[in-house]
């Protein structure tokens, strides 16, 4: 993989955990007092979105940038018959894995649209691990999935579409998977295309473009259709025993133009689902905000994240 000028202070580094290969971006080093910050892509895109907000926190922060499974430079296995090797627990897991190969006990999480449900289920499943949590243009799956109408439909049809057994959605977005990529950077980018520099624009489709990709991606999507709403069913009966809350501090952004604004109520979804204080707020973007608004973002994280905002 070549070297990219934005992370030109940071190692690239491929880590076997948790039966995967696991491609990351992270701060030259060990750990050296700086408070970790572990920072989760979303979809269709790898850690190269945090290329402008990693340049603004670098300084203040452990970094730790990773490609998702199944996503950019890391492992992209054959899905399971249930999916399981793509639910969130499992990719929870795989950031766990990642965090003890670097020998950090606890660390902060933010994570982007399908990074932000991994961050979700880490918070949930690991949450003596996670310090803070910060989640970007999402409300919970459980509760986005019970409020589906045609508005929802409309929007999110992407869901709808990649859930589809396999190989439909493979082969429809395999005939010109570029023509996808950016049809679907566009319509969820405020700016359309051009809300994404091209050297990351690049790098999304030398990723993306790939039948291995295309697949796990489909993957990631049918598992938040199937056993994700298991587990999120299994968090949300334990809340009636105190249990399955997120037990941290939570972080809630999201874009002003956006669909999860103008279809949900992000804060108070959250609110339900903490046992912490949440706080948030949207912010002038549409979905891809690290890339629309990257002063603002990395001043949200700096905020929220630095151990003299954290009262534990």
């Amino acid at each position: 993989m070549k070297t990219i000028p934005w992370f030109e202070h940071f190692e690239q580094r491929r880590f076997d955990v948790n039966g995967v290969q696991i491609n990351a971006r992270i701060a030259q080093g060990q750990p050296d007092g700086r408070p970790v910050l572990l920072l989760l892509h979303g979809f269709p895109q790898t850690h190269v979105m945090w290329h402008r907000v990693a340049q603004r926190l670098q300084q203040d922060f452990y970094l730790v940038m990773p490609d998702l499974r199944g996503y950019g430079d890391s492992s992209k296995a054959p899905g399971l018959p249930d999916h399981s090797n793509y639910s969130k627990r499992a990719l929870a897991q795989d950031m766990v894995a990642l965090m003890d190969a670097l020998g950090v006990p606890q660390f902060g999480v933010c994570g982007h649209d399908r990074g932000g449900r991994v961050a979700h289920r880490l918070a949930l499943d690991h949450p003596t691990r996670v310090q803070r949590l910060c989640v970007i243009d999402i409300a919970p799956t459980l509760d986005m999935y019970a409020a589906t109408d045609f508005e929802f439909a409309k929007a999110y049809y992407h869901w709808f579409h990649l859930i589809q057994p396999q190989p439909l959605p493979e082969n429809m977005i395999g005939g010109n998977p570029k023509a996808y990529l950016h049809a679907t950077l566009g319509a969820w980018g405020y700016q359309g295309a051009t809300t994404f520099e091209p050297a990351a624009l690049a790098e999304y489709e030398r990723c993306f473009c790939q039948s291995a990709t295309i697949h796990a991606l489909c993957e990631d999507y049918r598992a938040s259709a199937s056993i994700d709403l298991v587990h999120d069913r299994d968090s949300r009966a334990a809340q009636a025993n105190g249990l399955g809350k997120i037990m941290c501090d939570t972080l809630v952004l999201w874009g002003e133009r956006g669909v999860v604004q103008r279809l949900f109520q992000p804060l108070a979804l959250w609110q339900a689902q903490c046992a912490a204080q949440v706080t948030g707020h949207a912010l002038p973007a549409g979905h891809f905000i690290p890339e629309e608004l990257p002063q603002d973002t990395a001043a949200q994280l700096a905020a929220f994240f630095m151990p003299t905002s954290i009262g534990h």
